[in-house]
C-alpha cells in the first residue's frame, strides 16, 4: 500500500501527461470519498471528466492507499473558475469577472468581455446600462478574476 501523497503525485503527473492541472486532491475519511478537482486553460466538459475519470481510476486500481472501499468524486471548477491574474491573456474573448483592489470609476468589480491585455493592462468592455465601454485597467489592481456567466 502506498502513501497518500506518493498517489496525489502519480495523479498529479498522469493529468499534466494528459494536459490538466491537479487543482485539489484529498481523502474524505467520513464520506470515504477520494474528491479531485481537475483543470485546464480551455473549458472542461463531460467527455472530459470522464476521459479524466478513467485515467484516474486505471492509475488508482494500480496504487493502492487504503484498504477500505471508497468513492471517487472527479469534477472541474466549473464554469465560473478562477483564473490566475497572470493568465488572463490566455482569456482574451471571454466574458470575465475582475474584482479590483482600486476601483475603476467608483466600482470594484467589473464584468464584460476580456478584448485583450499585455504585461501591464487589460482591454476589457463591460456595459453601462445600455452602452458599451472599453476601458483599461492595470493588471496590478486586479485583486481577483473568474470567468463569468453572460445574461
Amino acid at each position: 500500500m502506498e502513501e497518500i501523497s506518493s498517489v496525489e503525485s502519480g495523479i498529479r503527473q498522469k493529468l499534466q501527461e494528459v494536459g490538466y492541472e491537479l487543482y485539489s486532491f484529498k481523502f474524505i475519511s467520513k464520506t470515504k470519498t477520494l474528491e479531485v478537482i481537475v483543470d485546464r486553460d480551455s473549458e472542461i466538459n463531460l467527455d472530459d471528466i470522464t476521459n479524466v475519470s478513467n485515467i484516474i481510476s486505471s492509475y488508482l486500481d494500480e496504487h493502492d492507499f487504503t484498504e477500505n472501499a471508497y468513492t471517487l468524486d472527479v469534477s472541474s471548477l466549473g464554469v465560473e473558475k478562477p483564473i490566475s491574474v497572470e493568465k488572463l491573456d490566455k482569456y482574451a474573448g471571454k466574458y470575465i469577472n475582475i474584482h479590483l483592489s482600486n476601483p475603476y470609476k467608483g466600482e470594484n468589480i467589473l464584468e464584460g468581455t476580456l478584448e485583450s491585455c499585455d504585461d501591464e493592462n487589460i482591454l476589457l468592455v463591460y456595459m453601462d446600462k445600455t452602452r458599451a465601454v472599453k476601458c483599461s485597467i492595470p493588471r496590478k489592481d486586479i485583486d481577483k478574476a473568474r470567468l463569468a456567466i453572460k445574461f
